[in-house]
């Protein structure tokens, strides 16, 4: 064989040795990006038997940005008991366990890589109620949930992650208590997902920080808008409280081009549906399109609950005309005030919750979707409150846009004699008043001490009816409990 020859088959053979080492560098990276994605990508869509089950838990895309890993978020009430209001774990914030499921109502499990807790519309959107204290809770969808104390939750995932034993020392130990992770889930858990967790909710703790300066928002309250404001649109932070009831969220249809949200600030049902789930954690690439698209369809005919106890009809028939005298023209159906703002010059109620959304917000979210196949372009500032249909007024307690009035009984009394301190979160209800009860409880339940003198809790304004005659308003309740 010639050198030539010889030089050759040698070159051929060094080669073949690269090509061989390079590709099983290549199929080893391969094989790790395999892992990587399917350890922390990998989407696993989730089926649900009736639009019903898909409103409680399906997703509605806040898993991706804002999830919590699940076997985290499922051991932090046994590992932080210290840090929760109450006894109970979870349902100590009021919110709504139905027996075997996974989850409370509200919160979604869904696996992107690994299983995650995100939020859905279920968590604001679904009330309990009792007859006695003693009777099993019925649930309402589309209600507005009274009975749910969001701020405190969060308070409770910020405690926990500034504290010293949120650590994979700590929390590994009580997840194996209740699932055996696998080695490899283990690894992922110790040296990335309980660190990264960590580091999340303690960044969104700084975030959140502005809610420490507002009154403290209590059970059946939030503020929707001041974090769409300051953590999407980036504006500086401005003082504003946002502190508002959940409103219910039936019989849509009948409201196309009404304005919606407490403050009108939005007219197009598709909008405020979209935009409720990019404030709840949902990004422009991780929302829900479809699933969003089916539950506004739902909710556009979902009807709104009929009061639980027999009415005296001859009463309401008399209370219908005292209705159309004295609430139908901004209340009544088909009336030219329904579904449009009221000034505030006019209704007098608190208005913290209209200044906190100026044109400044309004144009910034109407340019934030730039290149999706949906945008906004119907967010607007206002100067008042919408007259809304009142259907299911009876479970939609408590009253005006900031719950600051327990009951139908106590809207309709003059100012100085409307509660200036009540109890909510109680999900009993007053059929007297037409309210859940709202007495200082003597032992400790769970609950929120409201106070009308805060700011943004003045229970003033809307004074219609204030000065009928006792009889005339106890027809008028009854007519009221029929819508």
């Amino acid at each position: 064989m010639s050198v030539e020859a010889q030089e050759e088959k040698l070159r051929q053979a060094r080669l073949k040795r690269k090509l061989t080492f390079w590709g099983g560098v290549f199929m080893v990276l391969l094989v790790l990006a395999g892992v990587a994605w399917f350890s922390l990508f990998r989407e696993v869509q989730t089926h649900y038997e009736t639009i019903e089950e898909q409103f409680k838990y399906g997703s509605i895309g806040t898993e991706q940005k804002e999830g919590i890993p699940y076997w985290i978020w499922l051991v932090l009430p046994r590992v932080f008991a210290d840090h929760l209001p109450a006894t109970g774990g979870y349902a100590s914030f009021g919110f709504v366990w139905e027996a075997g499921r996974e989850t409370p109502i509200g919160f979604a499990k869904k696996t992107i890589g690994f299983p995650r807790i995100g939020v859905n519309c279920g968590l604001c959107h679904t009330a309990t109620w009792r007859k006695r204290a003693e009777d099993s809770p019925e649930i309402i969808l589309g209600a507005p949930s009274h009975q749910v104390d969001i701020q405190s939750y969060q308070t409770f995932l910020f405690r926990t992650a500034s504290d010293p034993r949120f650590t994979a020392d700590v929390i590994l130990p009580a997840i194996d208590a209740l699932a055996p992770l696998s080695f490899a889930d283990k690894l992922l858990y110790r040296y990335v997902l309980i660190p990264q967790t960590k580091k999340a909710l303690l960044k969104q703790k700084i975030q959140f920080d502005f809610y420490n300066k507002n009154p403290r928002q209590g059970h059946g309250r939030i503020d929707p808008f001041n974090p769409v404001k300051y953590r999407i649109l980036k504006i500086a932070e401005d003082g504003t409280i946002g502190n508002s009831d959940m409103p219910s969220i039936w019989n849509l249809r009948g409201r196309a081009h009404q304005a919606l949200h407490w403050d009108g600030m939005n007219s197009n049902l598709r909008e405020v549906v979209l935009s409720s789930a990019i404030g709840d954690g949902a990004t422009e690439k991780s929302i829900a399109l479809g699933d969003l698209t089916r539950l506004e369809a739902w909710i556009s005919d979902l009807p709104a609950p009929t009061y639980p106890l027999p009415i005296n009809r001859a009463l309401a028939d008399r209370g219908s005309a005292l209705f159309q005298t004295h609430c139908g023209a901004c209340h009544g159906v088909g009336s030219p005030r329904i579904g449009t703002v009221i000034p505030l010059s006019e209704i007098q109620t608190d208005g913290h919750r209209s200044a906190m959304w100026r044109q400044n917000s309004a144009d910034r979210y109407n340019k934030y979707i730039k290149h999706a196949s949906w945008k906004f372009q119907n967010f607007r500032a206002t100067e008042g409150y919408v007259a809304v249909a009142l259907d299911g007024i009876w479970a939609r307690a408590p009253y005006l846009h900031n719950g600051s009035v327990p009951s139908l009984h106590d809207l309709l009394q003059n100012v100085e004699r409307r509660p200036a301190v009540f109890w909510r979160g109680n999900d009993v209800y007053d059929f007297e008043k037409v309210g859940f009860t709202s007495v200082v409880p003597k032992t400790e339940e769970p609950g929120f001490l409201y106070v009308t003198t805060e700011q943004g809790n003045a229970n003033t304004g809307h004074t219609y009816g204030t000065n009928l005659s006792e009889e005339d308003k106890t027809a008028l309740l009854e007519y009221l409990k029929t819508l």
